[in-house]
């Protein structure tokens, strides 16, 4: 044991010194062993063959050690300066190469070392300089392949999730983890109807322009975008790593991205585009987050209930409405500005969906959606029937119905059938004017107003043909006029 530990602290010692140190202590010792067996033989051989005395063979011992002594001090000199040259500068001048070496500036490398210095040493510098090359080629290839899997793979599943992925031992294998998430749902309102009739090359640019400015958003607020789906967006705060302030985030994202839509519309109009509405509603909670799938087959991804929760809490929106959930209202409550909760009892669920309409979010975002100025709602009559919907199906209907009131995004009208809040629907008015037939109208009731006897329903519409509003907007504009000039002055 105790030999081990010698040995071991001698090849500590030895790895701490430089060639110089070692090449030099080795000659010294070598000639100074060879030296002295040298002497000792002459005394002896001395001794025996002439029988001298102790004076004289104590003299004798003398001369040959300081003839010694000058063979060794001359062999050092002498071997110290031709070392240096032929082989301890160079191997020095190789390390010290090594030591500076910059791989982001390989063309600056240089080792110095004299022409005549030993073929080997000259062939190490020779293939230092061809592997140190072909290190850097290879360390160059796989950069730009691991940038270009970040890069290519990172617009499917996010930088985060592609780093943490590439960087984890068991990032391929099949399972997730449980951990609590923030859900964000948002989908266009009216967008499968505004692509029919239009062309399909026109509808993927503006559905490509609407992905691309919300990306950009969801990005800035470090969601995590897990797919889109058609027009929707399913986005995620809290993954790969769960963070204190993922709902609000998600809710200050929400908000941000309601407001880039008020932009990005402004340029659609501008270039003769219609345009667009969405709702986003919002969940958190628990979810099984991973590699989903086969090993043949995988998808990143989250599962759980909270995901279908945000779903069906985004399906309840209006146009430009941030919907979220009470789990996510109970972590933003502090810095959010709401109004009242809805309540809704939907289809698959064991209790009542309680949701907020946030309208915004205090620091350290300070971000209010701005709600567009309403055109007063002017009294014109106009027949139409009424379908209820579910999941975008028809389940009941036709019923007959009037306008009473209305203005570009609101109608108040009787039905002949009994309507809740959040109820999804569409119309038809049945009547052609100036050879103009009107297309569906789709909306969702936002409001029940039972105070004068026969119920009045609000709705706000979701969805309306352009060429509809346009003419329904001259009604509007001709109605509001007359009323004005009715007035006593």
């Amino acid at each position: 044991m105790e030999d081990g530990r010698k040995s071991g602290a001698m090849k500590k010692n030895n790895h701490a010194r430089g060639i110089r140190e070692i090449l030099l202590a080795g000659v010294f010792w070598r000639i100074l062993i060879i030296e002295m067996i040298l002497l000792v033989w002459s005394v002896l051989y001395k001794m025996i063959a002439e029988d001298a005395g102790g004076l004289d063979l104590l003299w004798y011992a003398l001369r040959i050690v300081f003839l010694v002594a000058v063979i060794l001090g001359f062999m050092m000199v002498t071997l110290q300066r031709f070392l240096e040259k032929k082989i301890i500068r160079p191997l020095e001048a190789v390390a010290e190469a090594n030591r500076q070496l910059d791989v982001t500036r390989p063309e600056e490398d240089h080792v110095p070392i004299e022409s005549d210095a030993a073929v080997e040493i000259r062939e190490i510098v020779s293939s230092r300089a061809a592997m140190l090359d072909a290190i850097l080629k290879v360390s160059a290839q796989r950069l730009q392949l691991v940038n270009f899997i970040k890069d290519t793979f990172g617009r499917y599943l996010g930088h985060t999730v592609v780093d943490q992925i590439l960087n984890s031992p068991d990032g391929r294998r099949i399972g997730g983890r449980r951990q609590t998430v923030t859900v964000l749902m948002s989908d266009l309102r009216g967008f499968s109807d505004l692509s029919d009739g239009r062309d399909p090359e026109e509808m993927v640019q503006i559905l490509n322009r609407y992905l691309e400015a919300m990306t950009r958003v969801i990005e800035r607020y470090d969601g995590v975008i897990d797919e889109f789906i058609g027009d929707a967006i399913l986005t995620v705060f809290g993954i790969p790593e769960e963070k204190s302030d993922d709902p609000l985030r998600a809710v200050a994202c929400a908000l941000a991205m309601q407001q880039t839509l008020a932009d990005l519309n402004r340029n659609l109009v501008a270039d003769g585009l219609p345009p667009l509405e969405m709702g986003i509603g919002i969940n958190t909670g628990p979810v099984v987050v991973g590699n989903l799938g086969s090993e043949a087959r995988t998808k990143y991804g989250i599962v759980g209930a909270a995901v279908n929760i945000a779903s069906r809490i985004e399906s309840n929106t209006l146009g430009g409405q941030v919907l979220v959930g009470e789990a996510t209202y109970d972590h933003i409550r502090d810095r959010a500005t709401a109004m009242p909760p809805m309540t809704v009892m939907m289809k698959g669920l064991k209790r009542p969906l309680v949701c907020y309409p946030v309208l915004a979010i205090g620091p350290p975002f300070d971000i209010r959606l701005q709600k567009e100025k309403e055109d007063p709602l002017v009294e014109i009559r106009l027949p139409f029937q009424l379908w209820l919907l579910e999941d975008k199906k028809v389940v009941a209907g036709p019923f007959d119905g009037e306008t009473f009131r209305l203005n570009a995004s609101t109608l108040i009208v009787s039905v002949t059938q009994r309507l809740t809040v959040l109820t999804n629907v569409k119309l038809l008015l049945t009547f052609c004017q100036e050879a103009h037939c009107f297309s569906d109208i789709y909306a969702k009731v936002s409001a029940v107003d039972d105070g004068r006897g026969q119920p009045l329903y609000h709705l706000g519409i979701t969805y309306m043909d352009q060429a509809d509003k346009a003419l329904l907007s001259r009604w509007i504009e001709s109605a509001g006029m007359s009323a004005k000039e009715a007035r006593p002055s």
